[in-house]
């Protein structure tokens, strides 16, 4: 997709110093009009590159570590993050992308990641406040899939269960999922999934799955009064993670597992995540907004609900509230 914008940018990542069009043209090939061209990609999709008609393009090479050009080099995906937008900051990767998809031509904007080194107004469910620091995975994928609106859902049941494989096959972590969508290590958070629809009517135009990753973070650092019910990566491991990878890997899981749900293939999603719930077989503690209960999950049902036995033995499906272990 950017193959040519990316050795731009590599021409540009080498120099100290303004580089002329005209030298970009000559160990390129290509004219100063297609030099023109991809700079103004690069600058689209994140990179900050000033323009001097006497000197030529600088390119800003701050927090390089985590921009697309690196997560493409470990993308093995098709569709899903071959597509790339980067912010240094943005109030929520959500948001952008809900203007983005409300104003444009979805069917350029599938399969687009938007990507954020920090998230200065996050949220997750129930527009509860993430707290999104730098050092973490903080993205947005939109898509517009060809999915029956009663198991949109699905999305969510992929993104965590995406998650939970690529901390165990990258770093040996015992990583759980979390009735509805948290992804726990031990008893602690590490990440979280959201899944949000643009519709017009009862028609679904486009989902937005964003995903919270606590990645490089010093969780002590953190001004959050809930820290001791959250972990980042690179304190289960003892050292910083390459982002890049991390997110190139779970971009490819959650594709696989995209593939599977636009083929109907529901019943196989739903059986990975049973294998990966920390919440199945637990006694755990339910409010929703019309009551509290307690009793023992037992199971989740086709349409993503969680199964309870109450202590009177009754069964009861929670489509939408917060589950406590206990």
């Amino acid at each position: 997709m950017y193959a040519t914008a990316f050795k731009v940018l590599e021409i540009l990542e080498k120099s100290d110093k303004p580089v002329p069009s005209s030298d970009i043209s000559t160990e390129l090939s290509i004219s100063s009009s297609a030099v023109w061209k991809h700079i103004n990609e690069l600058r689209i999709i994140g990179y900050d590159i000033v323009a001097s008609d006497e000197e030529g393009y600088m390119l800003d090479k701050s927090n390089m570590d985590f921009r697309p050009h690196v997560v493409y080099k470990h993308l093995k995906t098709k569709v899903i993050g071959r597509r790339m937008r980067y912010f240094d900051s943005i109030p929520s990767t959500i948001w952008y992308g809900k203007d983005l998809a409300d104003q444009g031509e979805l069917d350029d904007l599938h399969g687009l990641v938007i990507i954020a080194e920090e998230q200065t107004g996050g949220y997750g469910r129930m527009g509860r406040a993430w707290v999104s620091p730098s050092g973490g995975i903080w993205i947005t994928i939109v898509l517009t899939p060809k999915i029956p609106i009663d198991h949109l859902f699905m999305l969510t049941l992929a993104g965590a269960v995406s998650v939970a494989r690529v901390l165990r096959k990258m770093f040996d972590i015992g990583a759980l999922i979390k009735w509805p969508n948290d992804i726990i290590i031990g008893d602690k958070k590490v990440a979280g999934i959201l899944l949000e629809l643009g519709a017009e009517g009862e028609q679904v135009k486009y989902c937005l799955v964003s995903l919270g990753i606590d990645a490089n973070i010093s969780i002590d650092k953190l001004n959050e009064p809930i820290k001791h019910l959250i972990t980042s990566i690179s304190e289960e491991v003892n050292h910083d993670i390459d982002r890049a990878a991390l997110l190139a890997a779970f971009l490819k899981e959650f594709e696989a597992r995209y593939d599977m749900i636009t083929l109907g293939e529901y019943d196989a999603v739903i059986r990975e995540w049973k294998n990966f719930s920390s919440t199945i077989g637990r006694r755990v503690r339910i409010n929703t907004l019309r009551n509290s209960f307690e009793g023992e999950a037992v199971d989740i049902d086709p349409s993503g609900a969680l199964v309870v036995r109450k202590d009177n033995g009754k069964i009861e499906k929670v489509i939408a509230g917060d589950c406590v272990h206990i």
